[in-house]
């Protein structure tokens, strides 16, 4: 979807993407499995969020960076 990217944390992403295994294709921070829940989910595509925080906006990949750089040199 144009105006996100995949979150920058490698950690967090292999968590998540190891969710959407177990749950084949779906949503790991939904209850329901079905069509809506296909990753990315139905209310991802259609309002823009993303619960699990796999996809974040793209003005904030950058936001995210700092952090991270911050959090490693503590």
């Amino acid at each position: 979807m144009k105006g996100y990217r995949i979150n920058p944390n490698r950690e967090f992403v292999l968590r998540i993407i190891e969710g959407v295994i177990r749950k084949e294709g779906h949503c790991p921070c939904r209850k329901d499995v079905n069509d809506e829940t296909l990753c990315p989910c139905d209310e991802f595509v259609k309002t823009g969020v993303c619960r699990c925080g796999l996809f974040i906006k793209e003005e904030d990949v950058s936001k995210f960076m700092s952090k991270e750089k911050t959090e490693d040199a503590n």
